[in-house]
């Protein structure tokens, strides 16, 4: 049986980061993945790392330390993943998402971020095919886009440099713990494991793999669909631009209703564009809870189509050659897991990052090789531990 320190359970951008990160701290790592690398969610999103969609707080703080790290593996790995500081523009339909647009630059200016509010003349010089009756909308310089895709095999490649062994292809069927309730070995379609130390990255499919130990995930399978155009010479825009409205729809909390159509309320469709390397450009975006159904749906495509040329009116013009669907990982406070479970000694996660995965992903790496080294994390994340479910619980009772 193959014995290995940690064995990380899924190759999406998290795994694949985890795992090399692991490596890199001496460790024996093997990582497990029920298809080929980056088969998942990690191949069906968008392409961008970005402070301007979080929350001020830990959530901007992680993702602001994620785009610094990418800088600095983009300079180091083998692998182009095709990291660029395009910046975005975030752009506001009204005056009254301007408003709160401007208290949401306001304190992320406090906390020390570099946004900066623009007008609807400044908007037209940025991105002049914008249509011409927005009220505004926020600049963020530091904002990133890479290769997703790219992106994992990086990690990947790099962690088998230091000894990464990857085992694709290989379904999870049961992970046994020991007479104490310790992690002992993970076994396989395709052969058994031994280690004391688990990572499940299993994105949107954790929650299978926690069952099998006996905890509880509250993940949920949010789907998302992209439309991309066909190769064009003119530079529709040149960097992510989305509408605020995408925020707003991404945070139920946040009570305010945009005026749009009912085929573009009743699928949860918020503009975002953002241009590739290829030449194309990625078009979205929209939320649903669907199960894991990925497949593409007209329906939404209409709607996703109608919105993006309500923003972009010369897409009319730009033909869409396909279409995709992936499923993110969703918890309902919208902060991602990275702890280990206390009940089960050895068993750690790693997941939760709805649509921030990509964004995440190298601090994320980071920090778990950190906890499970027994280091101090780059950030407090006791907000992240796995026990605040069972916090939440114990005050539902009480």
């Amino acid at each position: 049986m193959n014995s290995f320190d940690v064995i990380v359970i899924g190759a999406g951008v998290i795994g694949s980061s985890v795992a090399y990160h692991l490596a890199k701290k001496g460790l024996e790592v093997a990582l497990i993945e029920k298809g080929g690398v980056a088969s998942g969610t990690s191949s069906r999103c968008d392409a961008v790392a970005l402070i301007c969609d979080k929350k001020p707080g830990i959530d901007t703080e992680i993702g602001y330390a994620s785009i610094q790290l990418f800088k600095q593996l983009a300079k180091e790995f083998s692998v182009d993943f095709e990291f660029s500081s395009r910046g975005s523009l975030y752009v506001c339909e009204t005056d009254q998402e301007l408003q709160i647009a401007k208290d949401y630059v306001s304190q992320q200016a406090k906390d020390g971020y570099d946004m900066r509010m623009v007008d609807r003349n400044q908007l037209q010089e940025i991105e002049p095919y914008l249509a011409d009756d927005l009220a505004g909308g926020i600049w963020t310089e530091v904002d990133s886009s890479m290769n997703p895709y790219k992106l994992c095999y990086a990690f990947v490649e790099e962690g088998k440099k230091l000894g990464l062994q990857v085992f694709d292809y290989h379904t999870v069927k049961e992970i046994k713990l020991d007479a104490k309730g310790r992690v002992e070995s993970v076994v396989t379609d395709r052969g058994s494991f031994k280690t004391k130390r688990i990572v499940n990255c299993a994105g949107v499919w954790s929650p299978k793999i926690a069952e099998m130990v006996g905890i509880h995930i509250p993940i949920k399978p949010r789907k998302g669909m992209v439309l991309i155009s066909e190769k064009t010479p003119l530079q529709v825009v040149n960097q992510k631009v989305h509408e605020f409205g995408y925020m707003l729809s991404k945070f139920e909390d946040i009570q305010f209703k945009r005026n749009v159509s009912e085929l573009v309320e009743k699928h949860n469709v918020a503009f975002t564009i953002e241009p590739t390397d290829a030449h194309n450009y990625l078009v979205g975006g929209h939320r649903a809870f669907k199960g894991y159904d990925i497949a593409a749906e007209i329906e939404v495509m209409h709607a996703i189509a109608e919105r993006a040329t309500r923003f972009l009116p010369i897409l009319k013009e730009i033909n869409c050659i396909r279409a995709y669907a992936g499923v993110r990982p969703w918890v309902e406070d919208h902060l991602p897991i990275v702890s280990e479970v206390e009940e089960v000694p050895g068993y750690y996660i790693a997941s939760g990052h709805e649509g921030d995965g990509i964004s995440m992903s190298p601090i994320t790496g980071r920090m778990v090789a950190q906890l499970i080294a027994g280091e101090p994390t780059d950030f407090n994340i006791d907000k992240l531990n796995f026990s605040r479910y069972k916090k939440k619980k114990q005050a539902a009772h009480a």
